[in-house]
């Protein structure tokens, strides 16, 4: 299962953290990533965090570098996607999932395919 919160409306250059509870991936390496959808545009990845072997790696979109950050909370299953200097252009619907893995990969992956499990997603949207 997987539920994201988090959205709201933002002023240009505002902040918002958006979180993801995953639950119930027991076997397996698990990918969680963030991914968005504009109107009219194609869903896209955001960011992704997966640990193996105790080493935590991240992966980010060339339009969020330096303004999203992507962390996890392993007691409370949460992860979540810091959001900076928010842009108009960022306005969306913001999807957290999850894909999993029967080995381990050296970095997180952010393409669509790989991801079975969906939220609801949550309206980010930043006004001019």
């Amino acid at each position: 299962q997987v539920v994201e919160s988090g959205g709201g409306l933002v002023q240009d250059g505002g902040s918002l953290r958006l979180s993801c509870a995953a639950s119930g991936f027991l076997l397996g390496y698990v990918h969680i990533g963030w991914f968005r959808q504009a109107p009219g545009k194609e869903r896209e990845g955001v960011s992704c965090i997966q640990t193996s072997g105790g080493i935590t790696s991240t992966n980010y979109a060339d339009s969020v570098k330096g303004r999203f950050t992507i962390s996890r909370d392993n007691a409370k299953n949460l992860v979540y996607l810091q959001m900076n200097r928010l842009k108009p252009e960022d306005t969306a619907v913001y999807y957290c999932a999850a894909a999993t893995f029967t080995t381990a990969q050296a970095m997180c992956d952010m393409k669509l395919f790989r991801y079975d499990y969906w939220g609801q997603g949550t309206q980010v949207t930043v006004s001019s």
